[in-house]
């Protein structure tokens, strides 16, 4: 996996520059939530809250949450944001599940927003799934969900190098381009797959469970 990640890393520092890609979303996040650009599905709980403060979408919640972006993706994306996981003694923080799903969908429902946040209400839909630090920061795991209950296993890391560090400004790209999926953390491919039989449409959202999280510098291309 290693050696294909570096591979793929070169290849990208060519194809990231050629894809012929336009903007879709540039969010910064300097004001409060855009409720026509974002839809939350969060746990309900007395402790919740995802709202925009200090310039920064903040996830703050004991139970799981997603935060969607409206638009469908189709084709060739690209995707990359600044992300922390907050360790500083509040009442949510934990340092676990700096997770994404991307090319979402429901294949049993044109509307992919009817679910409350639950982990496992997902296992239906059709997409890409990465994990960093999930399981209390023990395992980062990279899954494609078939929309019928499957969750294939792409990759996994246990050692330290892919998990969580606290309170550090995280780089995160996604980038699905002619099949082939990448998910680079700080520069470093962690997950590259050339997908047999590649998601083309679907949607992008932002997953935590248990732990207070802030994103920013969203920007989202498609070609």
């Amino acid at each position: 996996m290693r050696c294909l990640c570096l591979l793929i890393a070169l290849f990208a520092a060519i194809t990231t520059v050629t894809y012929g890609q336009r903007r879709v979303l540039s969010e910064n996040f300097d004001h409060s939530l855009d409720t026509t650009r974002w839809i939350v599905e969060a746990e309900p709980s007395p402790n919740a809250s995802v709202a925009v403060s200090n310039g920064k979408l903040v996830l703050d919640t004991p139970g799981g949450v997603t935060v969607w972006f409206r638009r469908p993706l189709t084709g060739n994306i690209r995707i990359t944001y600044t992300r922390v996981v907050r360790v500083d003694g509040k009442i949510n923080d934990r340092l676990s599940d700096m997770n994404q799903f991307w090319m979402a969908s429901d294949p049993s429902n044109p509307t992919l927003f009817t679910r409350t946040g639950v982990f496992e209400q997902y296992d239906s839909l059709r997409l890409y799934y990465a994990g960093i630090g999930g399981n209390t920061n023990t395992t980062s795991r990279f899954r494609k969900y078939t929309g019928h209950g499957e969750r294939h296993l792409l990759a996994e890391y246990t050692d330290a190098d892919h998990l969580l560090k606290p309170n550090h400004v995280y780089h995160i790209v996604i980038e699905v381009h002619e099949g082939v999926v990448r998910l680079f953390v700080d520069g470093v491919c962690y997950f590259a797959y050339t997908d047999p039989e590649p998601l083309r449409h679907g949607y992008f959202g932002f997953r935590a469970t248990a732990s207070r999280q802030e994103i920013d510098d969203v920007r989202i291309y498609e070609q």
